[in-house]
């Protein structure tokens, strides 16, 4: 009689949870729709104060930028998940899908910023009247036409593919045919591979090209290791949030372990590829390659070694024991110092070679311009989550992630 009681819970709770939907609250639309309005403030009010038109720009670009990285990580978590057949992950894979949503709304704001001017306020090599010989021998490249295809090609397949991806994963969650399971994996798979060259030649378009004097082989890897750890961050995050608010009851310490290690394994991954690109290139000490990193060390000082603690050391230090990857009252805050971060390891990708140090600053226009950004993005992925059921119950390895644990 007691095991068919335990029986009928376990069951009953299971019930709960397939029915487990995302509600978007009149509430939870007030908030972001506040973060959203103090962005446009904070933006108006550095046109009011005179802070320059290049600045803004560039802060808006920082943002997009950042953004969409996360919906594209979010995808990229659902994705390799799928092709690797793990279970674990099943039972949030709907935060990584909803992540996504936000790649062709980042798109438009940032094709917007192209073409009202921002081309012109980033890139040197968009000035028709430069005579630079190195620009001038990167021009096949470096052009705007080919820029703008480039950019189509990039948002086209991430959204084509995103849509694919969710659209069969709710095709999966009606029925839980296999067939739909290998229609995943065969999109996931896609996704991965055109991730990985896109996600390059995209920072090479966005990132590089601002300082397009200097180049690194080691780029675009770094910066999708900055994507990665943010965007899984970003995920533990909403998790967090969406727990707090009742939901995702099915995930358990064992789930939140792993996000932890991947935050923890990350950062050091991160680190590693930081650490290659400075001591290579101070190794060398080419003139051409050095004065990136000398401009950097010399103005931007302070940001520059504060990259360093809140990415790499902050990170590495709280969550090296067991213990500290499964609560979130130590993950939480190590998510967020990670967002914080890698925000600034962004900006100070693009603020020396767009506004210089005479101009740049972390103000009134930065923190609100983010905090805007912060609540359009969280819109969306909470509108992305009322689409379909918090918990894929038909998903071929559902049982194997509700029951997940593990033995270390």
């Amino acid at each position: 009689m007691q095991v068919l009681k335990v029986s009928l819970t376990k069951n009953r709770n299971i019930s709960v949870m397939e029915n487990n939907t995302f509600t978007l609250t009149k509430k939870l639309i007030t908030i972001c729709v506040a973060m959203i309005a103090v962005g446009i403030i904070a933006i108006a009010i550095g046109f009011a104060t005179g802070v320059s038109g290049t600045r803004i720009v560039a802060n808006l670009h920082l943002n997009n930028y950042y953004f969409v990285g996360m919906g594209l990580i979010g995808l990229f978590f659902v994705a390799v998940h799928a092709i690797a057949e793990s279970g674990w992950q099943v039972s949030m894979q709907r935060i990584g899908e909803a992540m996504s949503v936000f790649i062709p709304v980042g798109g438009l704001l940032m094709l917007l910023v192209f073409l009202f001017g921002g081309m012109h306020a980033l890139f040197e090599w968009t000035h028709e009247d430069h005579l630079d010989a190195i620009l001038l021998k990167k021009v096949a490249f470096l052009n705007q036409p080919f820029f703008y295809i480039r950019f189509v090609v990039y948002f086209s397949g991430w959204i084509l593919l995103a849509h694919l991806i969710r659209k069969t994963s709710r095709k999966l969650d009606l029925n839980g045919d296999v067939h739909y399971f290998n229609q995943l994996r065969k999109f996931s798979a896609i996704y991965v591979v055109f991730l990985a060259i896109t996600s390059s030649t995209s920072a090479w378009d966005w990132l590089m090209s601002i300082d397009a004097h200097w180049f690194s082989t080691l780029y675009g890897w770094y910066v999708l290791s900055s994507m990665l750890v943010s965007g899984f961050s970003m995920i533990v995050i909403i998790l967090f949030i969406l727990k707090r608010m009742g939901y995702m009851s099915h995930v358990n310490n064992e789930h939140i372990h792993d996000m932890g290690k991947y935050m923890f394994g990350l950062s050091i991954f991160w680190a590693y590829l930081w650490f290659s690109q400075y001591m290579l290139i101070w190794y060398a000490n080419i003139p051409e390659e050095t004065i990136y990193f000398y401009e950097r060390i010399k103005y931007f000082d302070t940001v520059f070694y504060l990259n360093l603690i809140l990415n790499f050391a902050i990170p590495f230090l709280l969550l090296m024991a067991r213990n500290s990857k499964r609560v979130f009252w130590i993950l939480i805050p190590v998510a967020v110092v990670i967002f914080i971060g890698h925000w600034l390891d962004l900006y100070q990708l693009i603020m020396p070679g767009v506004v210089g140090q005479a101009e740049a600053g972390i103000g009134i226009v930065e923190i609100g311009t983010t905090i805007g950004y912060l609540g359009l993005f969280m819109l969306v992925v909470f509108y992305g989550l009322t689409k379909s059921s918090l918990v894929p119950k038909n998903h071929p390895f559902y049982k194997e992630s509700l029951e997940y644990h593990t033995n270390y």
